[in-house]
């Protein structure tokens, strides 16, 4: 899916600052599009808000988003993953006449599902207005729709709607808070903040129906790479369990809070967390760009020349190339995320000063930040594996973060406050070691894998 990368790195051949900087710009918007919208329409909400509703409105506004954001996300997951797969091999095929039907059912198939969780929880497991659970629900909806129309956005050639649909989406979101807050508190905040992304989300919409303007064919034609592809699914689940487990933990520590009768979280855990993951974009902006691009190019030559049969030394160059580019485009990566993550650690006091943020965050943030380096970088050699369809390995790595994360957050939280933190960074420790080493042998042994262990006809012969 690394499409849109190509045309992004057509703006870095201008060989000048604007296209350097134009170019990572759309890449962070187009890679965290939806987190980033989330992040900065929720304190810009919370801000404008401020001024009309007291701070007991806004917590139970910025726990609904917190909730919708977390258990949509984990909810989804395997759908994406799937739908992911689905499109990734349709464009392989240069088959895509069942993108719209795809995107139809897999919607239904979300928010079906996705109801039967939902609905209840606000409707009668939260003490909130009638209005502001109405709002809570769509808002729910408008969030995994996203998270689903996400898949799309690397495989549209053009990034201009997509970054537009996303600032109009802002401006409008925060626009309409600031007229419905002051008359219909919590409830116009949502419903500002619903427009907002039913605008994102419907721009999103028609740019892929336009992009694809097909009949609405074989809609659940995808359905059954969810029994083929079970370790991507589950995967989708276990990779964002992972990342939200922490989370989850740290609400049942002694300094939770508890908002509308049964929500409870934990703000400066949370607040801190949130904004430590916000130092991962440039290098999320930098792999769409440059690290996944150039891999790619690599990886499509290695397995053409095998599929056109060429020499064994061939492939063996190719191989190397290969592996090269992976320690390169690492070498990259880890000075361009190292450098920002310990200047964002040194200059703490100054941005939480600068933000207002209560002091009390601080070495969560910090521990946050080393983690976000560590989680960010497995993250890339998941997607590395991933590319050589690893599937169970991948698997059992996400599996080992998930263990690790719960375990090290258990053990800190009971160690008292100045150990939180730890156990989401010990936890991102452990799983970048054990993603790096599983990396390198199995990219070490790739002719192998090809053409012993992924090979069907020699995989499958008798002994």
């Amino acid at each position: 899916m690394a499409g849109i990368g190509f045309n992004l790195r057509k703006l870095t051949d201008r060989d000048d600052f604007l296209g350097g900087l134009m170019a990572y710009g759309y890449s962070a918007l187009i890679s965290s599009g939806p987190w980033i919208f989330t992040i900065v329409a929720l304190t810009g909400t919370l801000f404008f808000g401020s001024f009309f509703v007291d701070f007991n409105k806004q917590a139970a506004f910025r726990i609904i988003i917190i909730y919708n954001f977390a258990f949509s996300l984990l909810l989804s997951g395997p759908v994406v993953m799937i739908c992911t797969r689905w499109l990734a091999d349709q464009i392989y095929k240069k088959d895509v006449t069942g993108v719209p039907g795809m995107l139809i059912a897999a919607l239904g198939l979300l928010f079906i599902t996705n109801m039967f969780l939902v609905i209840p929880f606000y409707l009668f497991a939260t003490d909130l207005d009638l209005v502001v659970r109405f709002m809570a629900i769509a808002n729910y909806f408008l969030i995994t729709g996203i998270w689903l129309v996400g898949v799309f956005l690397t495989a549209l050639k053009d990034y201009h709607p997509i970054i537009r649909a996303f600032a109009f989406g802002m401006a409008i979101g925060l626009g309409c808070v600031l007229m419905l807050a002051g008359k219909f508190g919590v409830a116009g905040m949502l419903a500002g903040f619903n427009f907002g992304l039913a605008y994102i989300l419907f721009a999103l919409l028609a740019r892929i129906l336009a992009e694809y303007p097909y009949p609405a064919r074989r809609p659940f034609a995808f359905m059954r790479y969810f029994k083929r592809y079970w370790e991507l699914a589950l995967g989708g689940f276990v990779a964002n369990m992972a990342a939200w487990i922490d989370k989850f933990i740290m609400w049942f520590s002694p300094h939770r809070e508890v908002v509308a009768g049964n929500m409870i979280h934990f703000p400066n855990y949370d607040g801190a967390m949130f904004l430590a993951y916000l130092t991962i974009i440039p290098s999320m902006a930098a792999f769409v760009v440059t690290i996944e691009t150039s891999f790619f190019e690599r990886y499509v030559r290695f397995y053409q020349d095998i599929s056109e049969h060429a020499p064994r030394s061939r492939i063996m160059r190719n191989h190397q190339s290969l592996l090269d580019t992976v320690q390169e485009q690492g070498r990259n990566f880890l000075i361009l995320q190292g450098a920002f993550t310990l200047m964002v650690i040194s200059m703490a006091p100054t941005i939480f000063e600068w933000l207002g943020i209560n002091y009390l965050q601080m070495g969560i943030f910090r521990l946050g930040v080393l983690g976000a380096f560590f989680h960010v970088m497995s993250l890339f050699l998941f997607i590395t594996l991933s590319y050589f369809d690893f599937r169970k390995p991948t698997l059992y790595l996400q599996l080992t973060f998930l263990v690790s994360n719960c375990v090290f957050t258990l053990i800190s939280m009971n160690y008292g406050y100045q150990f939180y933190g730890y156990g989401y960074f010990l936890a991102t420790v452990v799983t970048f070691l054990a993603t790096f080493f599983t990396t390198i042998y199995l990219i070490n042994e790739l002719p192998y894998q090809t053409f012993v262990k992924q090979n069907a006809s020699v995989s499958s012969a008798p002994e």
